[in-house]
């Protein structure tokens, strides 16, 4: 029996993967990767989270990151790689994660306790595992950084791209399309909001409608956009299915070392959210 708390591994998710996501919300990254000619920012995006894969088309693309239309990918990919070859793609990334660490974190880049968090959370990914998850598998090819706020930016790139792709598998086991996936994420109210959701991911107000719709059909959202009671069940399955999958890092780590990680990395977030790494209207639903 483990000794680690079924939740835990969530929990050290929930501290450590935001982090990780302030690049794609900087502005050093828009500079970075407008400086290899890659100024459009949704082809940014998915350059850089998909530049591991190699110089993929928007299938795969489509595939791995989900909840994206299709046809907003294929606008900017494989067209991207002719401005960027993926490599320097990578580059353009680590130099912003560079830049945007040290700019929200100042001096704690190079604390003890930064190097201690590259340590644990490095050591955590010795036990994810690369079948059926294409994200995950592609940035393991990739070298560990040697300074230690790049290596836990990278241990956290593989811990939060396990854990994602553990997740398509549950919600593709729950019958959720990605517009549902989003619609039934927002009504949790731990989401992105309608707004961000359109704005970014190449849905249309009349595709989150229908969405809506189905899963009203499934008694999962009630007339206002609430969750019903099968659907808040359905949303905390899928969940604690996703923390199954995504248990071993966590028990290799071990409940110590899970706790020490989610400690250290919740102090970085709170100083990095402090410092404005994330828009002020990113979640809810309104």
């Amino acid at each position: 029996m483990s000794s680690l708390h079924p939740r835990a591994g969530r929990r050290c998710h929930n501290a450590v993967n935001p982090l990780h996501s302030t690049v794609y919300f900087s502005p050093d990254y828009a500079k970075e990767l407008a400086g290899i000619g890659v100024e459009d920012t949704r082809a940014a995006y998915f350059a850089g989270r998909a530049a591991a894969l190699g110089a993929v088309g928007p299938g795969t693309v489509t595939a791995t990151f989900y909840n994206f239309s299709h046809e907003l990918i294929a606008r900017h990919l494989p067209a991207v790689w002719d401005t960027a070859s993926p490599t320097a793609v990578l580059d353009a990334r680590m130099r912003a994660v560079d830049a945007t660490l040290r700019r929200l974190l100042g001096d704690a880049v190079t604390s003890p306790e930064m190097a201690e968090a590259a340590r644990l959370a490095l050591r955590a990914t010795e036990a994810c595992s690369r079948p059926a998850r294409p994200l995950y598998a592609a940035h393991a090819d990739l070298p560990v950084p040697e300074e230690p706020h790049l290596a836990f930016w990278h241990a956290a790139t593989l811990l939060r791209e396990h854990r994602g792709d553990g997740h398509l598998t549950a919600l593709l086991s729950a019958g959720l399309d990605p517009l549902e996936a989003l619609v039934s994420h927002t009504a949790t109210g731990k989401g992105m909001s309608p707004r961000w959701i359109l704005a970014s991911r190449g849905w249309r107000r009349t595709d989150w409608e229908a969405a809506s719709d189905r899963l009203r059909e499934r008694g999962l959202l009630d007339a206002d956009g609430e969750l019903t009671e099968a659907g808040t069940a359905l949303r905390a399955d899928l969940e604690e299915h996703t923390d199954r999958l995504d248990l071993a890092p966590y028990e290799h780590l071990g409940a110590a070392g899970v706790e020490r990680l989610t400690e250290l990395g919740r102090g970085f977030l709170m100083a990095a959210a402090a410092a404005g790494a994330f828009p002020d209207d990113l979640t809810g639903t309104g």
